[in-house]
């Protein structure tokens, strides 16, 4: 039996205000890959029964405290039903890519079932339209209350489900299946008064000592918001308003090769920082198109992995937000990119010298009734420190398969937050022996109806900047990883530590020739811009690129 920390109750907070908080992954699969060619729905309920011992997750439910007197604990589902959590549907037709993420939207949109395990996951078939997708394939939803995980656990969760071949891993039965008695309601209520009146005064001291360390004034703006608050008052735009119940769902994809190569273009600049200059790029471009770009920056937060090495497979959340403006008021790309790398260094440095655990602590020491007061009070007054958020969760280096098939396309889905309906998920991966960086984005309806418009405008944004940095000339492709890993290696379990970005070959670690390096501009004044900030950068990839 654990207990939820303060930060995971936060989210079940926000949502019994009527905003949902579940995460979620987005996963196509080739079943040509399995064994036999093709993989039946039965097969994949076989598949994930003999994995849930993997991850505490699968088989955990809530328990509340009566009275709501402290926060829920999780234990063990005595009535498991993997039938109930696993789905299978298909689209009509044609069955396209706009058809699919319609559907997965209105999905995941809807709240979940608390008196269940927090994670359902949908096997969708009828995509044989979704460009770029061989015959047959079939896409998966995967969600997951946020409650209960974070985009590094989720990782972990994959993982277990995923082999790197496409015969499935031999993985050992769950020697033995130990079903907990579910606590009774006097025991609940004796562990409340203990935390209550006994855990949290020490806890406040303690807290305070921290607090005064690290000075109270930056630590209590982040008590009601939940965030790093060292920016000027952020712009309001359509993005910034009350949520409606429904939500869109798009996404992009970039080649790995270029996304690397535009970020060698600047010293010191990392994959995070392109990514942020694209998202920058786009919301420059849609919200100019309906008249409504700002002339200041518009915010962003971008959630970080705070977690000790103590904590690593323990499940649930442990973030922090790193707050930063991205440039919005640039239309030059060069310009835009030089200053979100400078706004990005400047983040990083100040994150870096705070203790970014003051935060976790807090929230677990006020009640949540108390911090889902503060963050919806924080929104109706246009105190959230941020316009939108852009998360970067590393996917695995090497190729993977799921029941025998291989994942060809998948992205992440993030959560919305009162007074915050944009958020953008960016993950790089694997596919088909391919490094790709994936850019989804998970918008309020009412605030974006024209979600095609949006991803076209993802789109420009990065064929603008590489246009202006790299040009024409073709960068070396990453290696195929999932040819050079070893076949016979496990897949990695809850308790593998979170995974990094692909690493480079030693070829595609060569110092890129000045040409590479400086492309041509046509404007005398851009040639300067480029000389200045086109110095060969060692291109791999390194811990600061996850940041």
């Amino acid at each position: 039996m654990k207990q939820l920390s303060g930060q995971d109750n936060s989210f079940l907070e926000i949502e019994r205000d009527g905003v949902t908080q579940n995460i979620a992954s987005i996963s196509i699969y080739d079943q040509s890959t399995a064994p036999g060619g093709a993989v039946r729905f039965k097969e994949i309920i076989s598949h994930l029964e003999s994995r849930l011992h993997l991850s505490p997750i699968f088989r955990s439910k809530l328990h509340e405290v009566p009275l709501g007197l402290d926060k829920p604990y999780l234990i063990d589902d005595p009535d498991f039903d993997l039938e109930y959590h696993v789905r299978h549907i298909a689209l009509p037709k044609p069955g396209d890519w706009r058809q699919m993420c319609i559907q997965m939207a209105r999905i995941n949109s809807r709240p979940m079932d608390l008196s269940k395990p927090l994670w359902e996951l949908y096997v969708i078939e009828g995509i044989d339209n979704v460009e770029g997708v061989p015959s047959g394939s079939f896409a998966v939803l995967l969600r997951m209350h946020h409650a209960i995980m974070d985009g590094a656990t989720a990782m972990e969760m994959q993982a277990a489900i995923h082999d790197l071949t496409p015969e499935p891993r031999n993985v050992p039965p769950e020697s033995r299946r130990v079903i907990h008695t579910p606590p009774s309601t006097l025991e609940v209520l004796r562990k409340a008064y203990i935390n209550n009146f006994f855990r949290k005064p020490k806890d406040i001291v303690n807290l305070l000592g921290s607090v005064v360390k690290e000075q109270i004034s930056p630590a209590l703006v982040n008590l009601v918001t939940g965030q790093q608050v060292n920016l000027p008052d952020k712009p309001h735009t359509r993005f910034n308003n009350k949520l409606s119940p429904h939500r869109v769902l798009d996404a992009c994809s970039f080649d790995f090769a270029e996304v690397r190569a535009i970020k060698n273009t600047l010293p010191g600049a990392t994959v995070n920082d392109a990514v942020l200059t694209i998202v920058s790029g786009a919301l420059h471009k849609y919200l100019k198109a309906h008249g409504e770009l700002p002339a200041e920056s518009l915010t962003c937060g971008c959630p970080v992995d705070v977690r000790t090495e103590a904590e690593r497979g323990t499940g649930g959340n442990v973030v922090g937000v790193m707050g930063l403006r991205i440039a919005t008021e640039f239309s030059d790309p060069v310009e835009r990119f030089q200053a979100v790398h400078d706004a990005s260094k400047v983040a990083k440095e100040t994150a870096m010298a705070s203790n970014a655990h003051i935060t976790r602590d807090m929230m677990n020491t006020v009640p949540g009734g108390i911090m889902s007061m503060a963050l919806r009070v924080a929104a109706q007054i246009g105190q959230m420190p941020y316009n939108t958020m852009v998360t970067n969760v590393p996917g695995p280096p090497v190729q993977l398969y799921f029941a025998g098939c291989a994942i060809v396309k998948g992205f992440g889905i993030g959560v919305l937050q009162p007074g915050m309906g944009l958020f953008h998920t960016c993950s790089s991966a694997v596919m088909n022996g391919k490094g790709e960086v994936l850019l989804s984005f998970w918008a309020d309806r009412a605030m974006m109806p024209d979600p095609e418009f949006y991803k076209q405008c993802m789109q420009d944004s990065f064929d603008e900047l590489k246009a202006a940095t790299i040009g024409d000339t073709k960068p070396e492709a990453m290696t195929d990883l999932a040819k050079t890993a070893k076949p016979t290696a496990p897949a990695a379990t809850k308790d593998t530590p979170k995974a990094t970005n692909p690493p480079a070959s030693k070829k595609a670690t060569k110092k890129p020739s000045a040409k590479t390096a400086a492309p041509k501009k046509k404007a005398a004044s851009k040639k300067a811009v480029a000389r200045k900030r086109s110095a060969p950068v060692k291109p791999a990839v390194t811990k600061a690129e996850s940041a």
